[in-house]
């Protein structure tokens, strides 16, 4: 019974997720970038429409091979060792190691550490073996599931907070100031992005929605030509302090002075950068336990660098018994690494990765989290990260507002414009899509790129229409005049007409796929907006959308009441039009 109700969530998992995109807006933003990208409506409306069935590991192919990205290839095994299992009825040793060699030469491939490797091929084994398989489900299901449960156990089970010493209620708030600042220690080899995390993570601390920090950094690496030159430029750029005493000065003294001045100031948060070296050695050692004897720091942060792989463990397991860290900083995991360095870490150092870096920008440090991380291993985007990434763009009235407009085709230029714009500000669409249900390894840096260039023609297309234009697109579909309209708009945007005709007809695709799919999104959903889809809706919520389809219909006869000639709804003209009787 506690298997099948556990196989029973994880089968809503992707399901749900679908819903709560498309509840929070988010679902247009998608649906354009995929459409310009050159998907098939099908292939989009695979991704996104719900299903009563189970997950499957099996992805729609690829437009071309992509470059294998982070962890693409660990996603690779467990879509082939899902497909050796499929169509079994019982999950025996021979089936299973057969599906799990592939997995182990693949986690070898992305530079696990051989230790970690063996051991969650070994723990998935004796999890799955032997099990039959509970009615609704499939074998590659199971497997799926247990290698989830595994990889999160492997990660470090639950995300990591940031040390706080102000007292907070149950929902975050800031309650009291603490007894002393809260004193955050980064340690780390040179090149691994010590300073550029430093100014990463007091910005995260600063712009915390719940309980922002006021943020004081020192800049105690006096060996680095412009250590401290970068920190200050850093500090600029996030709008936070930082403190300095030169190159002549003791790193030791330097961290004593700073804390003096965040706890005479009332700075609640200190975050000291510090020296590295090429390699580890005594001198860096004695310096850094001269700080933290001097700081009593609340977190040791060692900052690592993901491209390391299964090193950053070893390194991370070096500093801990040397210095005694609370945790790390996964750095530049937005690139083409292979990711051993995040299933490597926890599992070798004992120690959690509590921040990770996705980009170059400040913002691009976010919060570790064990599930979300596995959900992107097994090819099941990170939804719930995207919808994080949403809420910061668009307030809940206006989420509202774009579903509504889908639901009854009102959407226009005015909000595709909107909505690829919100797709930038929350990082590139490389980042954007791959967190998509589905989307692994399905994007080649090729395919994005000629995405982004569509996307800036388009742009170029809307900002050469009037006003009206934007607001009423049907006079670029059915107008008698949206010919000459278009043959405008390409001249004045330097386009031809092909490709405005072109851009104009996904368009109009991507507005009838959004109202189809959401009401059937809709309709599907439980009382809470967050049922299973794929299950029957309520008397009530069936009720609902009879009323709905009413008044669209009655909508769109007193538009024809009050259109004549050509430019009407259907395009013909009123006269024409047939009538029952």
């Amino acid at each position: 019974g506690v298997c099948e109700a556990s196989l029973r969530r994880f089968r809503q998992r992707l399901n749900a997720s679908a819903m709560r995109v498309f509840a929070r807006g988010l679902f247009p933003s998608a649906l354009c970038s995929l459409l310009l990208l050159g998907w098939g409506s099908g292939r989009v409306a695979a991704l996104v429409t719900p299903g009563p069935r189970l997950p499957s590991l099996r992805r729609a192919a690829p437009l071309r091979t992509p470059p294998k990205m982070m962890f693409d290839r660990i996603s690779e095994a467990m879509s082939s060792a899902g497909q050796l299992l499929r169509g079994k009825k019982t999950l025996t040793e021979n089936n299973v190691n057969a599906a799990l060699a592939d997995v182990k030469r693949a986690l070898l491939d992305a530079d696990v550490n051989l230790k970690v490797a063996n051991d969650l091929i070994k723990n998935v084994k004796e999890d799955v073996l032997g099990k039959e398989v509970v009615e609704g489900a499939t074998p590659d299901q199971m497997f799926i599931k247990c290698m989830n449960d595994e990889l999160i156990s492997l990660m470090g089970a639950e995300a990591a907070p940031l040390a706080d010493r102000r007292k907070r209620d149950a929902d975050g708030k800031v309650l009291a100031a603490g007894d002393r600042p809260t004193v955050v220690l980064l340690a780390g080899l040179q090149g691994a992005g010590k300073t550029t995390a430093c100014g990463k993570l007091a910005r995260y601390c600063k712009e915390d929605e719940k309980a922002p920090r006021n943020v004081l950094l020192a800049a105690c690496d006096v060996y680095r030509p412009a250590a401290i030159k970068q920190l200050e430029i850093l500090g600029e750029q996030v709008g936070v302090d930082v403190y300095t005493e030169g190159t002549e000065a003791s790193p030791v003294d330097i961290a004593s002075n700073a804390f003096q001045k965040a706890k005479q100031e009332g700075y609640d948060t200190l975050i000291v950068d510090t020296a590295g070296r090429q390699v580890i050695d005594e001198d860096l050692m004695a310096e850094l336990r001269g700080i933290k004897d001097a700081l009593e720091p609340d977190e040791t942060l060692l900052v690592v660098d993901a491209m390391t792989g299964q090193e950053a463990a070893t390194l991370t397991a070096r500093f801990d018994s040397e210095v005694s860290i609370t945790g790390a900083i996964l750095t530049k995991l937005d690139g083409d690494t292979r990711g051993g360095a995040a299933l490597s870490v926890n599992a070798i150092s004992g120690r959690p990765i509590k921040f990770a870096g996705v980009g170059e920008k400040m913002d691009a440090l976010e919060p570790f989290y064990p599930d979300r991380m596995a959900s992107r291993i097994l090819g099941m985007g990170d939804v719930v990260t995207l919808v994080e990434k949403l809420e910061k763009e668009v307030s809940e009235k206006q989420a509202e507002r774009m579903v509504n407009k889908m639901l009854d085709q009102t959407f226009d230029f005015d909000d595709f414009l909107q909505q690829t714009k919100m797709v930038s500000n929350m990082g590139s669409m490389a980042g954007v899509l791959k967190m998509l249900p589905g989307m692994a390894g399905q994007l080649s840096n090729d395919q994005l790129r000629m995405a982004e260039k569509r996307m800036a023609r388009a742009e170029g297309l809307i900002q050469c229409m009037t006003p009206k234009e934007r607001k009423t697109p049907d006079l670029l579909i059915r107008d008698r005049s949206a010919r000459a309209r278009l043959i405008r708009i390409a001249t004045a945007s330097g386009q031809s007409l092909d490709e405005a005709s072109q851009f104009i007809s996904e368009f109009q695709q991507m507005r009838s796929m959004m109202s189809s799919m959401g009401k059937n999104m809709m309709g599907n959903a439980g009382p809470d907006g967050m049922g299973m889809p794929g299950q029957a809706p309520s008397p009530e919520m069936a009720a609902g959308n009879r009323d709905m389809r009413r008044a669209m219909k009655k909508k769109e006869k007193k538009d024809d009441t009050k259109n004549s000639g050509f430019g009407v709804s259907s395009g013909l003209p009123k006269k024409g039009r047939k009538r029952k009787r």
